[in-house]
This record gives structure tokens, sequence and C-alpha cells, in this order.
């Protein structure tokens, strides 16, 4: 069941991370074409949901990609 007061199980281990999470959430569901609102977005089909949160996983395993690409493949 969702917990929209920030109390469930997807916590954001960063407290002030959660602006950029909540950013970068929005950026994938535009990049898919899906239209999220700010707040509850229940009325997502599973598709939609699963769209943005695979978008998401792309977008950082490119990041982490890059990130060791640059670093000449020592991650640390």
């Amino acid at each position: 069941m969702s917990n929209s007061n920030g109390n469930g199980s997807n916590k954001i281990m960063v407290p002030n991370a959660r602006e950029a999470m909540n950013k970068f959430k929005m950026e994938a569901a535009n990049e898919v074409g899906v239209n999220l609102k700010q707040g509850y977005n229940g009325d997502l089909t599973s598709r939609q949901a699963g769209s943005v949160g695979g978008q998401m996983v792309k977008k950082m395993i490119e990041s982490y990609e890059n990130n060791m690409q640059q670093n000449g493949g020592n991650n640390q």
C-alpha cells in the first residue's frame, strides 16, 4: 500500500536529496511521455509507472558507466 507522507519503505538516505530525486523522476517521466503531477500519482497504469522507473534506472546506469569511463574504471 502506498504511503504518501514519506514514512514508507522508500526512504531517501540523504535528506537534501529528496528534491533532486523528485526532479530526476519528473525528467524521466517527461522523456517517456508520462505526465506526472506533484504529489499523488496513483492513477498511473503499471505500464506508465514501470516506464518511468525503467527510464530512471537506465539513466543511473548510464551515469555510472560514464563515471567509470572518466575515472579509468576505478569507481572509488
